[in-house]
């Protein structure tokens, strides 16, 4: 009798985990759908006469809707040159240097730094953690729908909710030149705090809306993220007829990005730190499994891009920093090759002005460094421990993109020897 109702309490349990989940997972999906917003009224400004018309939040939804189709069915308009390029990456991989290259392009380009930042956000407050299933789905269905100009999708995931299409949260609206120009600059708001506001010039807070008429005029649309893990989850954007697609993906020696990690995200790596310093501390199995994991991922989606199958081909391009660092304008030059965009003046101007400064200068997120110097700086602050244990669970990545392994502290301390294997892995 008394396993009887074990049994019962068992399958009880279980249905309550199982459907507890799938609230979650609906949820999720809820946000990924267009949603009904309550009808309100406000005015707005239209671009021919300048005349201030009353128009519902709906009828300008339908209305942005009906502009985004028309856009779908006019594929001329992906053959005349329109390019869309996702620069994939993790943290600290001068990721942020890099994407510079294009939102420095000039006014042609519609950059967009980290706009699945509210995604990831939200999707771990509502789990407690990532579903990356769930996850992945939610990152390439946003990141089409910005290919698109079409910013409804990342709104419901910004917290609080834009009222009207308008928000002064915008993760690091800041560095996109295209977000702070006058076209989508508004008015600013006495007594509204806007923790990202444009450096370049006094806005108010972000009008998604505004936002999407400015990157529908522009020729070439450019998106940074450390947020998609997996190239093959991002196949439906290769395919999407409307869509002429670019995958760059930005790599760096993984001792060099955990030497990094250690230094810019101290309380999340603290074991780390300990183990470089205390002698008798055990290694801890579930990071050794997050550095496996991570190591791995970036491992097989270069594999993927290297392999070229039929829907990547001539659409992935691997990139290492290092050699951006050490060639950045000849590399830069290469990547807008691969893009088939014109490298402007702008942009090589940039590139030249920032990468011979003799300190950085801008935090956590500098774009601005003597990159020559910075490339293997990591080998006189990580331990040769620790550097052993990295190069144990990530030797088949460091095998793959060139970075040599080193036997001892004197190897790894001696200047002479470059752990950085000359390695070509396109053929443009």
């Amino acid at each position: 009798m008394r396993i009887k109702y074990t049994i019962s309490i068992f399958f009880v349990v279980a249905l309550v985990v199982i459907e507890k989940e799938n609230n979650i997972i609906s949820r999720v999906t809820d946000k990924l759908s267009s949603k009904q917003a309550p009808e309100t009224h406000f005015s707005l400004t239209l671009a021919e006469g300048g005349s201030s018309t009353s128009l519902s939040k709906t009828g300008l939804t339908y209305m942005m809707k009906r502009h985004l189709e028309n856009y779908g069915e006019h594929p001329e308009m992906v053959r005349r040159g329109r390019k869309h390029i996702l620069l994939l990456a993790t943290t600290r991989t001068g990721s942020s240097f890099v994407g510079e290259f294009f939102n420095q392009h000039g006014g042609n380009m519609f950059y967009l730094f980290e706009p699945l930042w509210h995604v990831e956000k939200m999707l771990t407050l509502e789990t407690g953690g990532t579903n990356a299933t769930v996850a992945a789905k939610a990152y390439r269905d946003v990141l089409q729908q910005l290919f698109l100009c079409d910013f409804s999708q990342l709104e419901s995931f910004i917290e609080p909710l834009p009222v009207d299409h308008v928000t002064p949260s915008l993760f690091r609206r800041w560095s996109s030149i295209s977000l702070c120009e006058e076209s989508v600059c508004s008015p600013v708001v006495r007594g509204v705090f806007e923790p990202y506001h444009c450096r370049s010039r006094r806005c108010g807070p972000i009008n998604l809306t505004m936002a999407s008429e400015s990157c529908l005029q522009k020729e070439h649309r450019a998106i940074k993220t450390v947020r998609t893990r997996k190239l093959d989850t991002l196949r439906p954007l290769a395919e999407d007829p409307r869509l002429d697609v670019r995958f760059i993906q930005l790599v760096r020696d993984p001792r060099a990005v955990l030497a990094s990690r250690m230094v810019a995200f101290e309380e999340k790596y603290k074991n780390w730190k300990k183990w470089a310093t205390g002698a008798d501390v055990p290694i801890d199995e579930v990071e050794l499994s997050k550095l496996k994991g991570n190591c791995d991922n970036i491992r097989m989606s270069a594999e993927l891009g290297l392999n070229q199958p039929s829907w990547l081909r001539g659409r992935y391009m691997l990139v290492r920093y290092e050699d951006i660092a050490r060639f950045p304008m000849s590399k830069a030059a290469e990547m807008y090759r691969f893009t088939g965009i014109p490298f402007t003046p702008q942009a090589r101007f940039w590139i030249l002005s920032n990468t011979q400064a003799s300190k950085k200068t801008d935090g956590l997120y500098s774009t601005q460094k003597n990159s020559s110097e910075h490339v293997e700086k990591w080998r006189f602050s990580l331990p040769f421990k620790i550097v052993q244990v990295v190069q144990k669970v990530c030797g088949p990545t460091l095998k793959l993109f060139g970075y040599k392994s080193v036997s001892s502290e004197k190897m790894l301390l001696d200047k002479s020897i470059s752990l950085i294997e000359n390695k070509v892995f396109n053929v443009l």
